[in-house]
């Protein structure tokens, strides 16, 4: 019993310390995407690696990991709140008996999981994204709690925080469904297909198959890929409606569908809709995989199979 009471705080901690892990990997590339797709005037003439390598010469390296802070606060609970309402989903759509495929209980309870991760922490998604599009010598909030305050204050108390929750939300459904699904999929035929050359036997479990890290790797980055790109449009969405007061035309970007024809209309799809889409594949793959290996890790280190 003893072993069953902890389960909880176990998993809880097995993913977010995961989610820590794989986003500080990748906190440069986040800065620099959130530059891009809202077009900050002091890199909006610069692509990916010429953006990547001037925010240093600008603003130092610890530029790379402005908003890095809020990040890391948001993902404890966010990786823990996924990964833990992913299974107790699961269980409900399970008993539910819905006659429908084992896939879909793992697309619906991923669905599920993933919205009520963001839900439960997109006000310091909302802070993060304002600390770092802040550029050096423009600040106008100094740190996580005055941004807060200054949100609070300015923007209409509470509601202020949750701009932009609507394209997130509709770019979840897919993004964590496809993520677990393809994840899952990929998963199941390996060991079903190859069990001997992609599986071994669980550290903690013998009687269970697990992936071979590298190959956990490679599942966790396509199905990450595959994910991103479906939903990159809403991504640029929600964080062109987050900086709202922050840009010069807030004014256009105040609903979903608004901000989309906008967009479009100023910057077509490649240069607006997909900007910075590349580094999306860039960062998927190193974030996806050390994210899902760690919690594998963290998983049979905390005995959790």
């Amino acid at each position: 019993a003893a072993r069953r009471d902890f389960y909880w705080l176990r998993s809880f901690l097995a993913g977010g310390i995961a989610g820590c892990c794989a986003k500080t990997t990748i906190a440069p590339l986040d800065r620099v995407k959130i530059l891009l797709q809202a077009h900050n005037h002091h890199y909006k003439h610069l692509g990916v690696f010429s953006t990547l390598r001037a925010v240093p010469k600008k603003e130092g390296y610890l530029g790379l990991y402005k908003g890095n802070g809020a990040m890391m606060i948001r993902i404890f609970p966010y990786g823990a709140i996924q990964f833990m309402a992913f299974d107790q989903y699961k269980k409900v759509v399970i008993k539910k008996q819905l006659g429908i495929s084992g896939h879909i209980h793992q697309l619906m309870a991923g669905s599920m999981a993933g919205i009520t991760a963001v839900i439960c922490t997109y006000p310091l998604d909302m802070v993060r994204v304002r600390l770092a599009f802040q550029v050096k010598g423009e600040h106008k909030y100094m740190g996580i709690i005055h941004a807060f305050k200054m949100i609070y204050t300015k923007e209409g108390g509470f509601p202020g925080f949750y701009k932009g929750l609507m394209p997130t939300v509709v770019g979840m459904a897919p993004y964590a469904g496809f993520s677990f699904f393809t994840f899952g999929t990929l998963k199941s035929i390996g060991l079903a297909q190859a069990p001997n050359l992609l599986g071994r036997p669980s550290l903690d479990n013998p009687d269970v198959l697990v992936l071979k890290t590298h190959v956990n790797l490679l599942c966790g980055g396509i199905a990450g890929a595959i994910a991103q790109t479906i939903s990159y449009p809403l991504d640029v969405t929600r964080r062109r409606m987050q900086l709202g007061a922050v840009l010069p035309d807030s004014d256009k970007c105040l609903t979903m569908v608004q901000t989309l024809k906008y967009v479009y209309q100023q910057h077509g799809i490649r240069r607006g809709l997909y900007r910075g889409l590349s580094l999306n594949y860039i960062r998927c793959i190193p974030s996806q995989a050390v994210a899902f290996t760690t919690y594998e890790l963290m998983k049979q280190f905390l005995h959790l199979n």
